[in-house]
């Protein structure tokens, strides 16, 4: 949890909390008294809680915390996961196994790309459009490996920032107190080998994927720009589905008609 605090404590300036900017900074964002005043706790409680020697914050506290380090739903239920961690409910190694009811529903999809990926966004499965829309990339086994190991990932992803940011505050939801060991393998792996997953890691944001829109440039179709949106599968702990939607009568969905017709399912 101090690591979490110390992160997006850095990350708040004090015009968003309200603070006189006074004296020289060290290092950016609000001090730990500054912390500790807004929060209405000592400063040396505060102290304690970053450093991990004070483990049992209360509810009220982390409430208040979560109001001055600014922190989205998503980040606040992660402190609190992170204060209160609890046994998962997950019994062994989440299965790579996709249901084939899973696998006709996004073979179904002709005109949408679409990917099964668990908690670590391992891709499971795909559709004929996505292996199309992926098509000659190394890395396309797991989605972070694809955006930080892959230099084209900066073609593929026109806003690449966003979309790395995106996955890696993914990555920070799934992982929790506890995360699987294969999970934080990947980390490792990462972390050795792009500079930018560590930047992006040490910021400690949190987020889950749901719905957006994103941009994607295909080496043979040109830009897409596609709504995106991620469906839990229920009975396959961490599994989820991803599908992605251009606009009808948009150049982006006639690209995708064009990517089916020379990649069509089962070919």
């Amino acid at each position: 949890m101090g690591e979490f605090l110390r992160a997006r404590r850095q990350a708040v300036t004090v015009d968003e909390v309200g603070l006189p900017d006074v004296g020289r900074r060290r290092t950016p964002g609000l001090r730990r008294d500054e912390v500790a005043l807004l929060a209405g706790v000592s400063a040396d409680y505060y102290i304690r809680l970053e450093q991990g020697r004070e483990r049992h914050p209360s509810d009220q506290v982390l409430a208040a915390l979560a109001r001055v380090l600014r922190l989205n739903a998503d980040a606040t239920e992660h402190l609190y996961r992170l204060a209160n961690p609890r046994p998962s409910k997950r019994m062994g190694r989440p299965s790579a196994h996709v249901d084939r009811n899973v696998l006709r529903l996004i073979g179904s999809l002709d005109r949408m790309p679409a990917l099964v990926t668990n908690d670590r966004l391992d891709v499971l499965a795909r559709n004929a459009v996505a292996r199309a829309l992926y098509e000659g990339l190394a890395h396309t086994d797991n989605l972070l490996r694809l955006t930080f190991l892959n230099p084209e990932s900066r073609k593929l992803y026109p806003d690449w920032e966003q979309e790395a940011s995106s996955k890696v505050a993914h990555l920070r939801a799934v992982a929790g107190p506890g995360p699987d060991p294969s999970l934080l393998r990947l980390v490792e792996e990462l972390s050795r080998g792009s500079e930018d997953f560590r930047r992006i890691w040490a910021r400690h944001d949190v987020g889950t994927r749901t719905q957006e829109f994103r941009r994607i440039v295909h080496h043979e179709v040109g830009e897409l720009i596609l709504w995106h949106v991620t469906f839990s599968i229920d009975g396959s702990p961490g599994q989820r589905i991803f599908i992605a939607q251009a606009e009808p009568g948009s150049s982006s969905e006639r690209a995708l008609t064009r990517l089916s017709m020379t990649h069509p399912v089962g070919g």
